[in-house]
């Protein structure tokens, strides 16, 4: 058991926190929100991390992040993730390539011709997936 973490909250914190708690942010969000209300209404930290089914030490970096960042820290850090290879102008290119171009492509020969005219090296599965889910690919052109 470690050193007990307390936060105090303003009346305007405490206000800002029930309005991310009711508002549209992400599950995440509200969760750090209401650890933060618990904590300052008298809740430990491991009663909070066992309501939340979380570990302790979780529960501990949120209330730490509140202390230093404030209505900052309940979001994620930007930079979390990879990055795409490739842009919206060169997906936006293979389509104007559909639609212009009389000949049909398959997955893999729009994957070369990416890499040859953008020097974008994308796998034709992946190619397929982005040009699908954006509703480009198969017979709906």
């Amino acid at each position: 058991m470690g050193i007990r973490l307390r936060v105090f909250l303003t009346r305007q914190e405490e206000k800002a926190l029930l309005n991310l708690r009711t508002g549209d942010v992400s599950r995440k969000v509200k969760d750090r929100a209401e650890v933060i209300g618990l904590n300052a209404h008298g809740w430990y930290v491991e009663k909070i991390a066992a309501h939340f089914k979380w570990n302790s030490q979780t529960v501990r970096k949120v209330l730490h992040r509140w202390q230093k960042l404030g209505l900052e820290g309940l979001w994620e850090l930007p930079g979390r993730g990879r990055k795409a290879k490739y842009s919206e102008e060169d997906i936006v290119f293979l389509e104007e390539c559909l639609k212009q171009e009389p000949r049909t492509y398959n997955s893999v020969q729009l994957a070369q011709k990416l890499e040859s005219d953008r020097q974008i090296k994308l796998s034709p599965d992946r190619l397929r997936q982005i040009l699908k889910k954006r509703g480009s690919f198969g017979n709906k052109l």
